[in-house]
């Protein structure tokens, strides 16, 4: 089978590789019907996080069960499932306390499961998903073909952007600030928006990240940055900030931006994954009273909660993507993820 293959910076390839197979009675066997790129892909594919050898890359798919091992009782072949960016069993005790990233059991895409057994990546034609029962989620009926890109979503940046909306707790009439207008910061739009926030500014200079946050909800939107922007943030929240400002980067420059946005007692919900050396402003949280939660979004917590409101239309997650293209031109896909000429890369077999 064909799967993507990251060998150095820059160095993205579609190789023929072994094709999966049951190795655990926990395992399953997915045909993928659409993977995508993720943002945290280009940290490899800069350069800001090594590759030493070849190795398989993506952790945002769906596709459909072909077959399962023994001990694989809540899955179905034929089941359209989709799969969180992370392995998780779902019932050991950081499961259950909603923290599947944390799974004592789990495992990456790409990388290794908790027993140092290899892990597909998900940019591929198949995938071997081990833990299969605590991982997959499967949707009841075959969706619309218009819906996969939503559900593809779930299994990542919408769930990011909702996990940094309740870190920073949003609900309703809350005054809300995005920080990052990539999928993630445009999900966290959708997000505020869900949990009732009367106000929304998104920090971006792209216009048509900007034209699609307004679609989601955002009302203003700040092209501003550095002090320029935290003043034109603050004029717009009565001088004193936003309760909630969500942190979409990573970088240091924006989490700096989001704790100087967030008024006194306010909190910020993080999700920007921080591989640039990112600090916190400690005496700046502490003299202002200003909170700090987030962190890896555990968002096989989430789908089953956002998962109906992608099927009835009453979100659109699936917007992010601008960019369909086979997973044969999947170098592509980088290049135009990695020169914000897409937003996000959606990848077919």
């Amino acid at each position: 089978m064909k799967a993507t293959v990251i060998h150095a910076p820059g160095d993205i390839r579609i190789e023929n590789v072994p094709d999966p197979a049951i190795q655990r009675p926990t395992d399953a066997l997915v045909r993928v019907t659409a993977s995508c790129i993720c943002g945290s892909d280009l940290w490899p594919y800069r350069g800001v996080t090594p590759t030493t050898e070849p190795h398989r890359i993506g952790h945002e798919f769906v596709g459909v069960v072909e077959e399962v091992g023994s001990s694989v009782s809540d899955l179905r072949v034929g089941q359209f499932v989709i799969a969180p960016f992370v392995v998780s069993d779902n019932t050991c005790a950081n499961c259950r306390h909603g923290v599947q990233t944390s799974c004592l059991h789990g495992g990456s895409w790409g990388g290794e499961d908790a027993d140092g057994l290899a892990v597909d990546g998900g940019q591929g034609e198949w995938v071997r998903v081990p833990q299969a029962d605590g991982t997959l989620v499967a949707v009841d009926d075959e969706p619309a073909a218009e819906l996969v890109p939503g559900l593809l979503a779930l299994s990542d940046v919408m769930g990011t952007g909702h996990h940094a909306a309740l870190g920073a707790g949003v609900g309703p009439g809350s005054s809300v600030v995005v920080v990052g207008d990539g999928a993630v910061g445009l999900c966290a739009v959708i997000a505020a928006r869900r949990l009732g926030a009367e106000r929304i500014v998104l920090m971006s200079r792209n216009e048509s990240r900007q034209k699609l946050g307004r679609t989601f909800g955002a009302d203003t939107i700040v092209t501003e940055r550095g002090d320029e922007g935290i003043a034109r943030v603050l004029d717009l929240f009565d001088g004193i900030g936003a309760d909630a400002v969500l942190e979409c980067v990573g970088t240091d420059e924006a989490m700096k931006q989001a704790v100087a946005s967030a008024r006194p007692g306010g909190r910020v919900g993080y999700v920007g994954v921080p591989v640039s050396g990112s600090s916190l402003p400690v005496q700046e949280l502490f003299g202002r009273n200003v909170g700090l939660v987030g962190g890896v979004a555990p968002v096989r917590a989430y789908i089953p909660d956002l998962l109906d409101d992608v099927l009835s239309g009453a979100i659109d997650p699936g917007a992010v993507f601008d960019r369909t293209m086979p997973l044969a031109d999947v170098a592509d896909g980088y290049r135009a993820m990695d020169d914000r000429s897409a937003i996000k890369v959606l990848l077919q077999p």
